[in-house]
């Protein structure tokens, strides 16, 4: 890898950022929860013990224009259906019953592989292996709606840390206010980087990374995916004593409350991790129960203290904003 290869890779990211948003940048959306895809479903027919001889019919089945060749048991038990295309099977009194829960049950599925496709530019479901797909279209798929093919990109792209290939492209992310559906690629970035020296590969590197996370924390005018908060627990949790602990001091005066939350958070962790800015630490958040805006981040900032002061290895609850909650 070259830093040229890198920065084309960076260059390409942001045209696709910009071709999805043509008329300028979009409110950030609210990701649902990350549901953990699991695919083959247990084959019912291993329950009901059918044997190999017991398939012996042949239909077929029409899902999003393709058609499916499905194997069929015909037994006491009722009407099996297995299409191995799929590696799925169904279970019916009747074949029009089965064929009809088969497709029900296939659902997920395609939804999985049309939203990698869609994600992908690509008018049709995708078939082929995350793992195989070029460098930008891994970039690519961490924006993916669906936040579980969004990990497994970023599960692909933790595998090539030591290229050094994503790292400008993946600080470009947490820079991102256009897309949409930036709040859960900035959070896998942000949890990529839990270990920034393994993708940093120079000092410039490394610093661009730290300020891209505290401009996040900043800005932020939402915590959508709880990304401001992750950032937060990187900077003071995993990367203390890369200036991350020390950057949060400036982000308790940040304009965004969800920005001051995290910042507060994250001190707490600074502390676990650099013992000698205990005391900084502490006056700080001192001064931030005494003078910040929002009266839950007051009581939230002096909880924190008590609980350093106590020598406690856990803290209060973060408050939660009555927005959050609705």
């Amino acid at each position: 890898m070259t830093t040229s290869q890198a920065a084309d890779l960076a260059a390409e990211l942001l045209a696709y950022i910009e071709a999805a948003t043509p008329n300028g940048p979009e409110p950030a959306v609210k990701p649902d929860h990350r549901v953990k895809f699991s695919w083959p479903p247990h084959p019912i027919s291993y329950s009901y013990h059918i044997h190999a001889s017991d398939w012996s019919g042949h239909t077929s089945v029409e899902m999003h224009g393709e058609s499916f060749d499905v194997r069929i048991a015909k037994t006491p038990f009722g009407v099996f259906g297995r299409c191995q295309a799929l590696w799925l099977e169904a279970k019916g009194q009747t074949e029009e019953q089965m064929l009809k829960l088969l497709a029900k049950l296939a659902e997920p599925f395609f939804q999985r592989q049309l939203s990698i496709g869609k994600c992908l530019g690509i008018a049709r479901r995708f078939t082929g292996s995350i793992r195989e797909l070029q460098p930008i279209d891994l970039l690519k798929l961490l924006y993916c709606p669906d936040r579980d093919v969004a990990s497994e990109a970023q599960t692909e792209l933790d595998t090539h840390a030591s290229s050094h290939l994503f790292t400008p492209a993946l600080i470009a992310i947490l820079r991102d206010d256009r897309h949409p559906q930036r709040r859960s690629a900035q959070w896998c970035v942000l949890d990529l980087f839990e270990d920034l020296p393994a993708f940093a590969k120079t000092t410039q590197e490394e610093s661009e990374a730290l300020e891209a996370m505290r401009a996040l924390i900043w800005n932020a005018i939402d915590d959508y995916a709880r990304t401001a908060f992750k950032a937060g627990v990187v900077l003071g949790g995993h990367l203390p004593h890369m200036r991350g602990g020390k950057m949060l001091f400036s982000c308790l005066a940040a304009p965004s409350k969800y920005g001051r939350r995290s910042a507060i958070h994250g001190l707490f962790h600074t502390v676990e991790w650099v013992p000698d800015l205990r005391d900084e630490v502490v006056a700080a958040l001192q001064n931030s129960a005494a003078t910040d805006p929002d009266p839950e981040l007051r009581e939230f900032a002096a909880g924190l203290v008590h609980d350093i002061e106590q020598g406690s290895y856990d803290h209060i609850p973060e408050p939660v904003f009555a927005e959050e909650a609705a």
